[in-house]
C-alpha cells in the first residue's frame, strides 16, 4: 500500500483508535517522504498529515508551508485547514506566515488556500484588515478577492460573538 492509499484509508476511518494504529505504522514514512527530492512525493506527505489527522506533525507541516514548490505549500495548507477546524491555535501558531502567503505568495491557488486556512483561526483585527484590503483590491484576481472578503466577514462575525 502506498502512502497516498494509506492516507485515504485513514481519512475514511470513523474509529480514532484504528486511525491511530495507521498513524503509528506510517509516521516514519511520512517523515521520509516529506524530505523527498520530488515535489510530488512531498506534496503527498504533507496532504497525508491532514488525512491522518496527525497533530504531532505540526512542526513538519510548518516546513511544508515554506517549501519552494507551490504544490507542496498547497498540500500543507490543506492539512493545516483540516487540522485547525477544531484547533484554532494551529492557525494562530503560523498566522504571520499565513499573512505573508496571503499577501505575497507567487501562486494564486496557494494564496486562496492560505485565506481559507485563516478562517479557522481566532478573529484578529490584523487578519481582518489584510483580508478586507485584499478583497477591495481590484488588481487582485477575482476568486482571491471573493475568498478574502468572505473570510474577513466570517472573522468579523466570529469576533462579535
Amino acid at each position: 500500500m502506498s502512502l497516498a492509499e494509506a492516507a485515504a484509508e485513514a481519512d475514511a476511518l470513523e474509529d480514532e483508535q484504528e486511525r491511530s494504529k495507521l498513524r503509528l505504522e506510517w509516521a516514519d514514512e511520512i517523515e521520509m517522504t516529506a524530505r523527498a527530492a520530488d515535489f510530488r512525493q512531498r506534496a503527498v506527505a504533507y496532504r497525508a498529515i491532514g488525512q491522518f489527522r496527525f497533530r504531532t506533525k505540526k512542526d513538519l507541516l510548518r516546513r511544508g508551508l515554506e517549501d519552494e514548490s507551490p504544490a507542496v505549500r498547497g498540500s500543507a495548507l490543506i492539512s493545516l485547514e483540516r487540522l485547525s477546524r477544531d484547533h484554532p491555535g494551529d492557525v494562530n501558531d503560523v498566522r504571520a506566515l499565513l499573512h505573508e502567503m496571503v499577501a505575497h505568495d507567487s501562486n494564486e491557488a496557494v494564496r486562496r488556500l492560505a485565506v481559507m486556512s485563516l478562517k479557522n483561526g481566532s478573529s484578529r483585527p490584523d487578519t481582518i484588515q489584510i483580508l478586507a484590503s485584499l478583497g477591495d483590491d481590484d488588481e487582485q484576481p477575482r476568486e482571491l478577492r471573493e475568498a478574502a472578503s468572505k473570510v474577513a466577514q466570517l472573522l468579523r462575525r466570529k469576533g462579535t460573538k
